[in-house]
Parts: C-alpha cells; sequence; structure tokens
C-alpha cells in the first residue's frame, strides 16, 4: 500500500514497494507469476491496533478497524496455489477501505 499512498521519511522502503510492477513482464515468459498484496493496517505486534498511532488509523479506515493476519493470509495462501496459476500482474489491496 506504501507505494499508492507513501509515507514521509518512508521513500527507500515506498521505493522498493513501487519496483515490484517491472517483475511480471521479465518474469511471466519463465511461467513465474508476480502478484503483490498491498495489506493495510493489519493488527500485529510491531503495529497493534490499539495503540496510539491505531486510533488515528481507523478512523481513516472505511470499515473502522485495523484488519487481522488471517485476513491476509487466506489471500497469500489462494496466491500460491495451483487454482491462481494465470493470476499476474495483481496489487490487491487489503486495506479494509482505507484508499477507497
Amino acid at each position: 500500500m506504501r507505494s499508492i499512498v507513501p509515507f514521509a521519511g518512508g521513500s527507500i522502503y515506498d521505493l522498493t514497494k513501487g519496483a515490484i510492477a517491472s517483475f511480471p513482464r521479465d518474469l511471466g515468459p519463465r511461467g513465474m507469476t508476480v502478484n503483490n498484496i498491498q495489506p493495510g493496517s493489519i493488527d500485529t505486534d510491531m503495529n497493534p491496533a490499539d495503540s496510539d498511532f491505531a486510533v488515528k488509523m481507523t478512523k481513516l479506515v472505511a470499515l473502522g478497524r485495523y484488519g487481522r493476519d488471517s485476513e491476509v493470509a487466506g489471500m497469500v495462501s489462494y496466491l500460491a496455489s495451483p487454482e491462481a496459476a494465470f493470476i499476474t500482474d495483481a496489487s490487491l489491496k487489503i486495506d479494509g477501505g482505507f484508499t477507497a
């Protein structure tokens, strides 16, 4: 998500997130798919949903809450499965409507 809504002071990190866009054309001819998941605010030890920062962020999220790691893991699992073999160059925002 930081390639879409970058934060001040994070330009190097944000740059690497945007660079993923060039991989599908390069790796597709080798039979490799490239997709990226852009998670929004997810409740983790590093980014807890009960922090002062979270109070501010959840006001900006359409669903009004932080996401759960399981909500992201399900999509990761699907994209790694044989059923997703024809999906490439997909950017999937799992952000509860932060960028809506």
